[in-house]
């Protein structure tokens, strides 16, 4: 098993060694953890393509010394032109998955750049951002390693890709699977960051490179236009936050699945502490950790959607985080019987990394294009793959998931963060849509509850309820490494028990950071992904 890695002075981890790199880099060169969080977001965007683009969504938690954390909304907004008649008028029940109907909002991770190095540059961050792309530049242009898990992907789902518009000229080789181990260029791609790094992020919104990217959206049928992408703005706000025992954790607010993360690991504190269990992995802390689960994604899937629909519905995040209402949830699980589901499973492909910087920032923060890969449509005039966020939005007007111009998408992104009593920070996260709260609950609780290290917090085996990747399944999921006798408990309470391979990518990727009171970092990196932890 990998050893919890260790370092004096700053920290990455990635789920790709080369956006570790990149950002380790820039932490060498003085630059600070912000800033080192760009140079990985713009490098794995490039080299982890099939995760990941700059055609996606991005959200942030910033941590400064002797402040309250920061979170950063780069949610992009469906388009003007798309609401429930757009879709009707051509005969469709249902928004598409793949395609150009698919990419039908703005993609506001570049604004979430932009927003995090305004904060930075507040702070004294000062390297510009032609240093910070430089490494994305470089691997566009000159190559990038083409991964086992791009091949895997790739051969997977290109019945439902290669046809898409610039797939096949983006991500093939004629009409084949690239070859793992080999270097893949994306000169579009790179000419398009190259612009970014001379006319500066906001170009990406209200320049040459937004002409472009609705140019060819018009042309593809798709509603994306330029007005859409000049009102596009991020937005700094307040992050949600709940008390657990010896700390306090912090996550993203609405339209993410933030809520449900904390929501998870306040109730099963309670039921820690009311059921006296003692030890990770065995049957009470599996089953208390799913039953959890349940309760928050049902609250998750009624209400959690653009903030300023939970408004208009007189519905406020907040209200689900009071100990009252918890507690509630808490006399709801049954510690011998599980709750019947399902409920609607959600899935999502993403990336999450995190940073931390000898002056004690830290960052934590992840990026998406929705399902592997994003609509499968490449604009071939810049090279950016986009993803097809508001596809989770649906056409029945009475939802409050309901499609409307301007509205932002329900989104499964929610870094996370906590502040323990005892002077250390924690970053962490990952990627795999329903997946990603039930593994925070897992990586943090393991560490912090329990006494983990940080690194078996991440290795150990995981499990899922409902779908991140792969076929549709209800199933609780769990690696093969699990233990056996916990697995036959759980089905005997009324688990649907499914018993998967060992570091399964139906998990996900995840990564920790915490930095300690002396200022000694610790960090983990998932064995299911190709990614390091890169320290200084």
């Amino acid at each position: 098993m990998r050893q919890t890695l260790t370092s004096p002075r700053g920290m990455v981890t990635a789920p790709h060694h080369l956006a570790a790199n990149s950002a380790s880099a820039v932490l060498r060169e003085g630059g600070n953890a912000i800033e080192a969080m760009v140079a990985a977001a713009a490098a794995i965007a490039v080299v982890y393509p099939h995760m990941n683009s700059i055609g996606g969504d991005g959200f942030w938690i910033i941590s400064e010394p002797g402040q309250e954390p920061l979170a950063i909304d780069a949610c992009g907004r469906a388009a003007g032109l798309a609401d429930i008649d757009f879709y009707k008028s051509k005969g469709l029940p249902a928004i598409p998955g793949r395609g150009p109907l698919a990419a039908n909002t703005v993609a506001g991770a570049i604004s979430g750049w932009q927003e995090a190095l305004a904060h930075s540059s507040r702070q004294g961050g000062k390297l510009p951002v032609s240093r910070l792309l430089q490494d994305a530049i470089w691997y566009a242009k000159n190559g990038a390693p083409v991964t086992q898990s791009q091949v895997n992907f790739t051969t997977k789902f290109l019945p439902e890709l290669g046809h898409q518009a610039g797939f096949a000229g983006q991500f093939l080789n004629g009409a084949d699977v690239p070859i793992v181990n080999t270097l893949r260029s994306y000169p579009a791609l790179g000419d398009t960051l190259q612009t970014l790094a001379d006319k500066g992020l906001d170009d990406f919104y209200r320049g040459s490179v937004a002409e472009k990217v609705a140019a060819e959206h018009a042309r593809l049928g798709g509603p994306v236009r330029l007005a859409d992408l000049q009102a596009h703005r991020a937005s700094s706000v307040k992050p949600l936050s709940v008390r657990v025992t010896g700390a306090t954790l912090y996550n993203m607010t609405p339209p993410t699945q933030g809520l449900a993360s904390l929501m998870i690991l306040a109730i099963f504190d309670k039921l820690r502490l009311r059921h006296r269990i003692q030890e990770a992995d065995g049957f009470e802390y599996l089953h208390a950790l799913v039953e959890a689960t349940k309760q928050a994604f049902r609250v998750r899937n009624r209400y959690i959607a653009d903030p300023a629909a939970m408004a208009a519905q007189g519905v406020a995040p907040e209200q689900f985080l009071t100990e009252a209402f918890i507690d509630q949830c808490v006399e709801a699980v049954d510690m011998k019987k599980a709750l019947p589901w399902p409920e609607k499973t959600i899935h999502g492909d993403t990336i999450w990394m995190g940073t931390a910087d000898s002056a004690g920032r830290m960052v934590s923060y992840i990026q998406s294009v929705y399902w592997e890969f994003g609509s499968g449509v490449v604009l071939s005039d810049t090279g950016i793959a986009w993803q097809n966020r508001g596809s989770s939005f649906l056409l029945d007007p009475a939802s409050h998931l309901a499609l409307r111009p301007h509205k932002k998408p329900f989104h499964t992104l929610n870094p996370a963060y906590a502040r323990f009593d005892d002077g250390r920070h924690m970053v962490y996260g990952n990627m795999g849509g329903d997946g990603q709260p039930q593994t925070q609950s897992a990586v943090f609780s393991r560490y912090a509850l329990f006494g983990q290290t940080l690194q078996a917090a991440v290795s150990a085996p995981r499990w899922l309820l409902g779908k991140t990747w792969g076929q549709e399944s209800t199933t609780l999921k769990f690696e093969s490494r699990a233990d056996a006798s916990a697995l036959k408990a759980l089905a005997a309470a009324g688990h649907d028990v499914e018993v998967l391979d060992d570091y399964s990518d139906t998990m996900g990727h995840a990564g920790a950071i915490v930095r300690q009171p002396d200022g000694l970092c610790l960090g983990a990196a998932d064995p299911r992904s190709d990614g390091v932890i890169a320290g200084y």
